[in-house]
């Protein structure tokens, strides 16, 4: 390669990075933008209870009829619902909600596989990234109630302990849902996370487990007993620096 070309590869080089530079600025307008749009969305539909779990459950099997039937309970007591907008869980969320009293409301994600949306949603938002997605989930919750799930559902229900534990997020219920399947999960967590020091004691008590829909509702009126559902002056300014 003579040095010429050498000169030419180099600036050739330089230009792309430049044009990859900016591509990478302008697009913090548009996250910019989904920030803005979501917020101004969802601002009326407070307060409300976010709801995860798997996307692979099929209708009529016992997770999809339990979720729907605590979707429905939350929804006629007055609670928004929201999910992930998709199916299996999802769209029994969704769906309870759809049929109750409050909205019933999907964020749905824009994936290489496109996630197809339910058709239970009042109000349907749809999200390119992850974290603005993410940051609504929490934004707007005034509870989580985590059924059965994956990969996925563990990620959020960390992500909303790890807020909650190092005081980045208020405390809000953190219902998991099915005894039998989160039993494993919790004991790892009180025999091998606190044995080893990994968390302290009282972190295992940020989660509840509950299986009744009634009582779901129930655990969550009784956390609001001595407050307001709408994060307090202290608690919004820690949210702003989620």
């Amino acid at each position: 390669m003579t040095e010429s070309d050498k000169l030419v590869m180099g600036i050739e080089t330089e230009a792309l990075l430049k044009s990859a530079t900016a591509r990478e600025s302008w697009r913090i307008f548009g996250i910019m933008s989904e920030f803005v749009e979501a917020t101004d969305r969802l601002a009326a539909i407070k307060p409300a209870v976010t709801i995860f779990g798997s996307a692979r459950v099929k209708e009529g099997t016992p997770y999809y009829d339990l979720t729907e039937r605590v979707a429905r309970q939350l929804s006629d007591s007055g609670f928004s619902v929201i999910s992930g907008g998709g199916p299996g869980i999802m769209e029994a969320a969704n769906k309870g909600a759809f049929h109750g009293k409050s909205p019933s409301v999907g964020l749905n994600i824009q994936l290489p596989h496109e996630q197809q949306s339910n058709p239970y949603q009042d109000i349907s938002q749809t999200f390119r990234h992850f974290f603005a997605r993410k940051y609504m989930f929490v934004r707007f919750a005034s509870a989580y109630v985590v059924m059965p799930g994956g990969f996925g559902t563990l990620d959020e229900l960390m992500e909303a302990l790890t807020l909650i534990q190092t005081g980045k997020a208020r405390k809000i219920p953190l219902i998991l849902v099915c005894s039998d399947f989160w039993k494993g999960l919790i004991d790892w967590f009180k025999d091998t996370l606190v044995r080893e020091k990994m968390i302290d004691p009282e972190d295992t008590e940020l989660i509840q487990i509950i299986d009744d829909p009634e009582k779901v509702v129930e655990a969550i009126f009784k956390h609001y007993e001595a407050r307001p559902f709408s994060p307090l002056p202290n608690e919004r300014e820690m949210m702003l620096n989620l």
